[in-house]
Order: structure tokens, then C-alpha cells, then sequence
């Protein structure tokens, strides 16, 4: 079965006021379900071909991070995150929900997999020991398990699934951090796949992936590379720094252009990629009027030749919130924005993370290692 993740789209204003809550009523499991992994879940579209998780409702107490203190990273095939902690911590259950299977499945260890009343499944594998049984009633926070080891490793591998289906686990969490994004998700059967929709944020303020650098951890602590699925930025949390432009000097080239210049009107709104931090408002040589704002994960954007800079070094900002009108200021000769994109230190082409004849996001994922290599992939 495979899983599509869609970013909000339009037609589910529509389809909310028939969507089905799964709430299973279960004396047992089938044998079936207590042996295998991955199984279709009786019943999780049998009153409507959809369902939704408003995750934003959830209280503190009803989610856990299966291992509190370790480091996760995504796993190459983006299905599982690999938690690295210490020897002898405690597993803990993601939500509330039952225990469909508990048993040794050989070279993925012991392994527990919690059926929750939300629809989704969680499957924690490679424990040292199990601490519960089928059938059992779990909360969340919970210890369900006690970690293995691999390779001179405390590791538990985790994923989550719908109706059998591994879906990315960082749709749900920011793996650096640990927190639950608070966002409400649709899952719709289409044949034989599901599609995942992002609706935003539901009954909380919090949506979607973003790369504010108090929101999320370092995602190299515990490996050399990290993938982050540009997909999963909420358009709460980016924007294109000047709307309506257009590319009048490409990066690179001959040149060897350091960004991109991109052209509107005179003191037209430059506008913040990415949620973060100010580190530089001032003039700085040929860029005139310079902004620098450091992100998650290693980021910084520039923007340069402003008319005036409306941030100071310090303020926290928003994606999308104006800090600056166009000018040219320094070594221009024209009104226009100098953008800028830098990943840990060394100057990456813009066109990587946004595409902008569309002015948007790519919809493409990059592998980031701790070198400051960056390689993107659809």
C-alpha cells in the first residue's frame, strides 16, 4: 500500500462534515493481527472513505515522545525514525490505545504494536524486553518496553501506520524536538493507497513544520545527516521573501552571483522566508542594507539593498512579516532584493528550496549532513 501526503487542499472544506471517527470496539484481536506487523485495520473506513485527527485538541498528558531523551533521525526510506537513547530506558507509548500485538519478530527484536483510538497505529520494534501483553489497555506515557541494543546501540525504531501503511512519522512530530505538531490531518482510502491532507491547525495555534530555531532541536546531535520534506512547511511558516517578482540576475553563473536578485517596485515589502532570529540589521559594504536571519536546522537567509530595514538584531519574526522595503543601497543599480540562503556556513542556490516561477516552496525533500551538504530529492 502506498501513502501520499498532500498539503491542505481545497476540496476538504467539503468533505469535514462526513468525515468518520474510528473508535474501535474490540473483545479480541484476530490471530492474524497479533502476528503481523502490518495489517489492515477492521473496519477504519467501513462509514466513510475518510478520517480525521484533530491533533492540536490532544492535552499534554495524552502524547508522548516514545523515547523522552533520546535523539531521533528519519530514516533513509522516510518511514521510520530511529531513536537512539541509553541502555536500559524506558519505551513509552505515543497515545492511549490497546495492544494488538506484543511478541519477537527475529531480527527486528521485540516488538509492540498500539492500536489507538484515533485510527492510527504506533509499531515500536528492536526492545529488549516487552513489559505488555495483547489486548492490554495502555495510556499515554506509558512504558510499554524496555530498549535494545544495535551495533553498541540503544536504539528503538519507530513508524506509524494507517490501515497497515507506514506513513512518514515526522508528518506528526519534529524529530529534533520532540513536539507534536498541532495540526489536524485527513486520512482518505483512494483504492488501493491512503492520502494524507494537512486541514492546519485545528483547535490549537501551532501548524504544521517550521523552521524556527526555538521551535526545534539540532537534528545532528546523534547523525551526520537529517532529511527535512520541504512538503511538511505549513504556509503558515514560509514565505516567498518578495511576492509578484521576478528573477532579473540567477545565482551563479559567470558571475558567480551569491543569490539571487529579484525585481518589483521601489520600497516594495520584502517579506521573512522562514520563522527566526535577527542577527544582522545594518549596513554591510557593496549589500547597502543588509538583513540576516538565522533558521532551524542551520539556515540563515540575507536580504539585501533595502531602502530602510523596519527589524533590529534580536527580534524574533515571522514567515511572511515585513522587514524591509526595497531599495538600492550599496553596489545596485537598480531598486530590487539581493536574497540570499546560506546552510550551515556555506551559500546554497536559492532555486533549491524555492521555485520561483511559482513563487512557492519545491516540492522536494533534502538530505542535509552536518558538513554542510545539501542534495535534494522529489
Amino acid at each position: 500500500m502506498m501513502i501520499k501526503y498532500i498539503k491542505k487542499p481545497l476540496v476538504w472544506v467539503a468533505l469535514v462534515a462526513v468525515l468518520s471517527a474510528y473508535t474501535p470496539v474490540r473483545d479480541k484481536f484476530t490471530a492474524a493481527e497479533t502476528q503481523q506487523i502490518s495489517i489492515e485495520t477492521p473496519g477504519l473506513f467501513s462509514r466513510s472513505k475518510a478520517f480525521s485527527v484533530d491533533f492540536a485538541a490532544l492535552k499534554a498528558s495524552e502524547y508522548s515522545f516514545p523515547l523522552p531523551v533520546g535523539k531521533a533521525r528519519l530514516t533513509d526510506n522516510a518511514a521510520q525514525l530511529e531513536i537512539t537513547s541509553v541502555k536500559g530506558d524506558a519505551v513509552k507509548a505515543m497515545f492511549d490505545g490497546e495492544v494488538r500485538l506484543s511478541r519477537n519478530m527475529g531480527t527486528r527484536g521485540n516488538v509492540v504494536v498500539i492500536r489507538h483510538r484515533n485510527g492510527l497505529e504506533t509499531v515500536y520494534e528492536n526492545n529488549a524486553q516487552n513489559l505488555v501483553k495483547v489486548g492490554q489497555s495502555v495510556q499515554a506515557g506509558q512504558t510499554i518496553a524496555i530498549v535494545g541494543m544495535r551495533d553498541g546501540r540503544a536504539v528503538c525504531t519507530f513508524s506509524v501506520m494507517v490501515n497497515g501503511a507506514r506513513i512518514n512519522p515526522t508528518t506528526l512530530v519534529d524529530a529534533g524536538s520532540h513536539r507534536l505538531y498541532r495540526q489536524t490531518l485527513v486520512f482518505e482510502k483512494r483504492g488501493s493507497h491512503i492520502q494524507v491532507s494537512n486541514l492546519g491547525g485545528g483547535s490549537g495555534k501551532e501548524r504544521g513544520l517550521t523552521l524556527d530555531p526555538d521551535e526545534v532541536g539540532d537534528p545532528f546531535e546523534n547523525s551526520s545527516t537529517y532529511k527535512l520534506d520541504l512538503t511538511l512547511i505549513e504556509e503558515s511558516h514560509w514565505a516567498y521573501p518578495l511576492p509578484g517578482a521576478k528573477v532579473i540576475s540567477p545565482y551563479g553563473g559567470r558571475r558567480r552571483h551569491s543569490g539571487v536578485d529579484l525585481k518589483t517596485k521601489p520600497k516594495d515589502n520584502v517579506l521573512a522566508a522562514f520563522d527566526g532570529v535577527v542577527t544582522r540589521s545594518s549596513p554591510y559594504s557593496g549589500y547597502g542594507n543588509c538583513i540576516v536571519i538565522r533558521h532551524a536546522y542551520g539556515f540563515e537567509t540575507l536580504y539585501s539593498h533595502q531602502h530602510k530595514n523596519l527589524v533590529k538584531v534580536g527580534d524574533k519574526v515571522r514567515a511572511g512579516q515585513v522587514i524591509g522595503l526595497t531599495g538600492r543601497t550599496g553596489r545596485a543599480t537598480t531598486e530590487h532584493l539581493h536574497f540570499e540562503i546560506k546552510f550551515r556556513g556555506t551559500r546554497l542556490n536559492p532555486a533549491v528550496i524555492f521555485d520561483h516561477g511559482k513563487r512557492g516552496l519545491q516540492q522536494t525533500t533534502l538530505t542535509l549532513t552536518k558538513g554542510g551538504g545539501v542534495r535534494s530529492s522529489k
